[in-house]
C-alpha cells in the first residue's frame, strides 16, 4: 500500500470481515444455546472455564502473530465478543458493589463484557443474598487489595454462604483526584474510602497536608459526594466515577504504588470445571488449645507438593474464647489427585473445614 485510501480501503475491507465473523459467531452461540436446552440444561450458560479457555487461547494467539495489540487489549476485545454472543443465549444479571463508578463496577466489565445488567448494592452482605436468592446470577466483590491487605466483610460471609467462588478477577488500580473545582490549591477536604485514603497516604500527606479526610462506603458514593458538595471537596476515584459525576481531573495516578493492585471474587451457584491453571480457596480452623494445630492443618500441603499462594487468619465472631479461622489459597483444582488427598488429610486435623471454591486463574 503506497497511498493513503489504498490504506483505508484496505481498512474497510478488513472491518467487512471482522463483522462478518463476528454475526457467525454470534449465531452459533445462539445454537449452542438450543442445543443446551434440547439437552436439559436452562438457567445460564456462563461457564468461567470454558471463558478462560478461549481468553488464553486469544492470548497464545496473538503472542505467535507477534501482535502488534497486547495480550491484554486482545483478550479485553475477544471479552466483548464473548459477552455480547452470551447475551444472545441468557442474559446475565450481575449484582456488585456499587454504587457506579466504583472499582468492583470496572471489575464487573473485566470479567464479564458490557452485555450484562449490572446491579449496584451498598453493602457487600447484600450482594451475597441478592445471588443467594437467585434475583442475580452472580456477584463481584472486592476481597484484597495489594497495599490495604483483606476485606474482612467479604472473608466473613464466605464462611458462611452456600454460594461457590466462581472466578477472580485482578484490577489494577490507578486513582485519581477529581472536583468540581479547578485547582487543587483550593481542596479544604478530600473524600474516599478508607483503603482508598491508605493507598494514596505518601501522595496527600505531601500535596494536600492540611485537607481534612472523610471516610466514605466507596469511591463511587465519594465522587457523588464531592460533586454534591461542590468547589474546595475533592473525591478520590476513578475515571469512570468523575465522567459519570462530571468532576475535573485534578492529578492522576496518584496511588503510592504504581502497581496496586485489587483482586475481587465472582461468587455463584456453580462450580467451574479444571482448566489447568487453577485456584482453589478453602477456610478451616484448627483444634482450640492444641499446640501445633496449624501446623497440621498446612503440613499436607506441603506433603502433596501443593503451592500455597496466600493464608490469611480472621477472627471468629462471637467466640467466648478468641479463635481463628484460617483462609487458604492454593495452586490446583479439587478434581486433581494431589489436591483431593491433601483436601481430606486436613479435613481430618480440622475443626472447621470449608472448600469456597475451586476456578480459573485470573486470565490478565
Amino acid at each position: 500500500m503506497k497511498t493513503l485510501a489504498e490504506a483505508r480501503a484496505e481498512i474497510d475491507r478488513i472491518d467487512a470481515e471482522i463483522q462478518r465473523l463476528i454475526s457467525g459467531r454470534a449465531r452459533v452461540a445462539q445454537e449452542v444455546a438450543h442445543i443446551k436446552q434440547r439437552a436439559g440444561e436452562n438457567g445460564d450458560h456462563y461457564r468461567p472455564a470454558r471463558e478462560a479457555e478461549v481468553l488464553r487461547a486469544a492470548m497464545a494467539r496473538n503472542r505467535d502473530n507477534g501482535g502488534p495489540l497486547t495480550d491484554e487489549v486482545m483478550a479485553r476485545l475477544m471479552r466483548e465478543i464473548m459477552s455480547a454472543c452470551l447475551s444472545l443465549e441468557s442474559p446475565l444479571t450481575i449484582a456488585y458493589l456499587g454504587p457506579e463508578g466504583t472499582y468492583t463496577q470496572a471489575a464487573v466489565l473485566k470479567q464479564f463484557g458490557d452485555a450484562v445488567k449490572a446491579r449496584p448494592f451498598a453493602a457487600i452482605d447484600e450482594i451475597f443474598r441478592d445471588v443467594e436468592s437467585g434475583a442475580a446470577d452472580y456477584g463481584v466483590v472486592p476481597v484484597e487489595n495489594s497495599i490495604g491487605g483483606v476485606v474482612s466483610h467479604t472473608l466473613d460471609e464466605l464462611v458462611h454462604t452456600k454460594l461457590h467462588i466462581c472466578g477472580e478477577v485482578a484490577l489494577p488500580v490507578h486513582h485519581h483526584l477529581l472536583s468540581t473545582d479547578g485547582k487543587l490549591e483550593n481542596i479544604h477536604k478530600v473524600l474516599s474510602h478508607p483503603q482508598s485514603f491508605a493507598q494514596c497516604r505518601k501522595w496527600l500527606d505531601a500535596r494536600l497536608p492540611k485537607a481534612t479526610r472523610e471516610a466514605v462506603s466507596s469511591n463511587g458514593q465519594a465522587a457523588r459526594d464531592a460533586k454534591e458538595q461542590g468547589a474546595g471537596v475533592a473525591a478520590i476515584a476513578s475515571l469512570q466515577a468523575g465522567q459519570i459525576n462530571a468532576l475535573n481531573i485534578l492529578a492522576s495516578n496518584i496511588e503510592d504504588d504504581p502497581n496496586n493492585t485489587t483482586r475481587f471474587l465472582v461468587i455463584g451457584k456453580h462450580d467451574p470445571a479444571a482448566t489447568g491453571d487453577d485456584i482453589t480457596s478453602i477456610v478451616m480452623s484448627g483444634h482450640r488449645n492444641q499446640p501445633g494445630s496449624l501446623f497440621k492443618l498446612l503440613q499436607p500441603f506441603a506433603d502433596a507438593g501443593l503451592d500455597m499462594t496466600r493464608i490469611e487468619s480472621r477472627p471468629m465472631k462471637g467466640a467466648a474464647v478468641p479463635d481463628y479461622y484460617f483462609f487458604v489459597d492454593f495452586s490446583g483444582h479439587v478434581t486433581n489427585d494431589k489436591a483431593r488427598k491433601a483436601l481430606d488429610a486436613v479435613r481430618g486435623n480440622a475443626a472447621f473445614f470449608k472448600i469456597l471454591g475451586s476456578y480459573p486463574r485470573a486470565v490478565v
